[in-house]
């Protein structure tokens, strides 16, 4: 485990909360110490209450704030006495301890404290670091694990048993202490769960965990033959696009509802006795709120794979429940087929990249113990308890309905700049993930996000469509929408001027490559979550204007292929809707040069030319992305072969 303090950065850090936050993100730059606002980290300081009175504060890592990207503002300010004497009570129930929780923080507007917050107050020393160490914990979950851990570690690091987190963690930890000599100990390590660390000097307390894990990390490497990373893919054999689609298709209706899908080639797939390994539960139990217990084992057969997934579920569920649970969805999250791959599935893109995350250090960590003696993780009754936790259900109860399109797949066509940019920026926004094609490079900066991936493609290439269009099915599991948007305006040319490279031309980029992006597309639409397909004609589809003879024709046959495509895929529930924009000046195809030639044949300002509508009002590309949204979601479900113009209302198409 590479150690990553920087004295030059440390000094910078004004105060002691300035240091803790900058330490937290040390911890939080790998994945292999915390995934995905997982850990937490604390330091004890002083401050004068309203009163003038010198009062002991922990400020404490926030909920909902991750170790990776955390400020100051991400912690909690908690008064330490309230917490230390919280710990002192024989009982407490989770919901009861979060609300005194709330009600110790000095600063009512701050994030909620940790549900860790007890356990950081009761250790006496300033700076406190907690991390699920994938090393440290896979060691764990081996046969022998808490024997392995103990012999390597020695008696400098305190080594307790699994307990549920919460008060119950924070009482376990609060009686095993009682006789500790904290100078003697350098760290706790909590099996099955993950490793604390602790001192009155914030580097130290970092590289005492940094110590920690790169000795778990070397005993892998001489107890393991071979090291197999996530990453690996060995001789394993992909998923069909098509057949990974309708995959995705039937698990989310497993769950009744929109899902995302991505195939990962992992080697673990390849273990001789996956199908056993791999469903003995999760590296560390909170993981099982993002995967449940165990994957599905994929035979081929979905149907009969969901079948048999939804009743062991069911099954689990009632033999661990007790009164007042609601059951959760049965859809799985994760899926093995050996020899062929892993499977991720997730409501939507944010919890695909959650998911595959944890999918991708689980399958590591299961190599690994499967040549450490064999994997072994916690009793169902633990992990069923972790995943039913009350604060767990109370939010489900609290949670609302997701929007229409969270969980659905798009696919946008020019989507570097213009109409096409501002559509995937939109989409995103509204929980969609995206798949933007363009011949741009820049198509691939377009969006930071986990919910798109950039794709550089010719779209009047049909390999080079297919090809981008499977890589994105692999990545989140199908297509649902269909923006076929990209296009180009040849130039101004009365037709006796036109040659045919001209013509042939704009009937390419502006007719062929949305045929044969619908073409290659409709397989994956008919696998999809309420389809739709929205082409970008164009106004002059309607009513052509002089010299853009070859841009006109073209558009005017795009929107009839676009009512054919309505006629042939109304069976099965694809919706195919026509946009017609005009003048969109704050886009890739209206140039200074372009513009100001239209303008010149209209005799018109440019400004004139603008504005040159019913309306008097400039058409903007985010316009016109608002209207492709409305186009995708419930706004139009009843709509197919519609035709909508954009355009401030024009006399020539009313």
């Amino acid at each position: 485990m590479k150690n990553l303090w920087d004295d030059s950065e440390a000094k910078q850090c004004k105060n002691p909360l300035e240091l803790r936050a900058y330490t937290s993100r040390l911890l939080g730059q790998s994945a292999d110490l915390v995934l995905h606002g997982g850990g937490n980290t604390s330091v004890k300081d002083v401050a004068d209450n309203v009163f003038g009175e010198a009062e002991e504060i922990l400020h404490i890592k926030g909920s909902g704030h991750d170790l990776q990207t955390i400020g100051t503002d991400g912690f909690a300010p908690t008064r330490l006495k309230t917490l230390q004497q919280l710990a002192s009570l024989p009982t407490l129930s989770d919901l009861d301890m979060m609300r005194e929780l709330k009600c110790s923080q000095v600063d009512p507007k701050a994030p909620a404290p940790s549900v860790e917050a007890i356990l950081h107050a009761l250790i006496p020393h300033k700076y406190v670091d907690h991390t699920h160490a994938d090393a440290v914990v896979a060691i764990s979950n081996t046969r022998g694990g808490e024997e392995k851990i103990r012999e390597l570690y020695g008696e400098d690091i305190l080594v307790l048993p699994y307990v549920m987190p919460g008060f119950i963690l924070a009482k376990q930890v609060f009686e095993a202490t009682r006789n500790v000599n904290w100078d003697e100990c350098s760290g706790i390590i909590l099996l099955h769960h993950g490793v604390f660390t602790f001192h009155e000097d914030a580097q130290t307390s970092y590289e005492n965990m940094i110590r920690i894990v790169t000795q778990a990390e070397e005993y892998i490497a001489d107890n393991t033959a071979s090291n197999v990373e996530a990453g690996d893919s060995l001789q394993v054999s992909e998923m069909s696009p098509i057949e990974f689609a309708r995959l995705r298709k039937q698990v989310g209706e497993s769950r009744d509802g929109n899902m995302v899908a991505r195939f990962l080639p992992l080697a673990v797939a390849n273990l001789d006795n996956i199908e056993d390994c791999g469903r003995r539960g999760p590296i560390t139990p909170d993981h099982v709120l993002q995967t449940k217990r165990v994957p599905m084992l994929m035979t081929g057969d979905h149907p009969k794979d969901l079948e048999n997934f939804a009743g062991e579920y069911r099954s689990y569920f009632k033999q661990h429940a007790g009164e007042g649970l609601t059951c959760l969805d049965v859809a799985p999250r994760w899926g093995i087929q050996k020899g062929k791959g892993v499977a991720a599935f997730a409501v939507n893109g944010k919890r695909l990249k959650v998911v595959t995350d944890i999918v991708e250090h689980t399958a590591k960590a299961i190599a690994w113990g499967e040549q450490m003696d064999g994997w072994q993780a916690l009793p169902e009754q633990d992990i069923f308890d972790c995943e039913y936790w009350e604060l767990e259900q109370a939010k489900l109860k609290l949670s609302g309905e997701a929007s229409s399109l969270e969980g659905k797949v798009g696919v946008v066509t020019g989507a570097a700049s213009g109409i096409g940019r501002a559509t995937v920026e939109l989409l995103i926004a509204h929980g969609v993930c995206v798949v933007g094609l363009d011949i741009d490079a820049d198509v691939k900066k377009v969006s930071t996000s986990p919910l798109y991936l950039g794709s550089v493609a010719d779209v009047t290439n049909t390999e080079a469509i297919k090809e981008a269009l499977e890589l994105g099915v692999l990545h989140f599991g199908g297509i649902d929408i269909v923006v076929s948007n990209a296009g180009s305006f040849p130039g101004s040319s009365y037709l006796q001027e036109t040659s045919d490279k001209e013509w042939n031309s704009a009937l390419t980029m502006n007719l062929d490559s949305h045929f044969k992006v619908m073409r290659e597309a409709i397989p994956y639409l008919k696998e999809g979550f309420e389809p739709s397909v929205i082409v970008v004609a164009s106004k002059n589809s309607l009513a052509p204007g002089p010299g853009a003879g070859p841009y006109s024709v073209a558009k005017a046959a795009l929107t009839q292929l676009a009512r054919v495509a309505a006629l042939e895929l109304a069976d099965h529930g694809v919706r195919v809707n026509v946009l017609h924009p005009d003048a969109v000046f704050d886009t890739g195809i209206w140039t200074d040069d372009v513009l100001a030639e239209r303008a010149e044949k209209y005799g018109l300002t440019i400004d004139e030319y603008k504005r040159r509508n019913l309306l008097s009002t400039e058409i903007s590309r985010n316009d016109v992305a608002r209207a492709i949204l409305a186009m995708t979601d419930k706004s139009f479900a009843k709509s197919t072969g519609m035709q909508l113009t954009i355009d401030g209302g024009n006399e020539r198409t009313l």
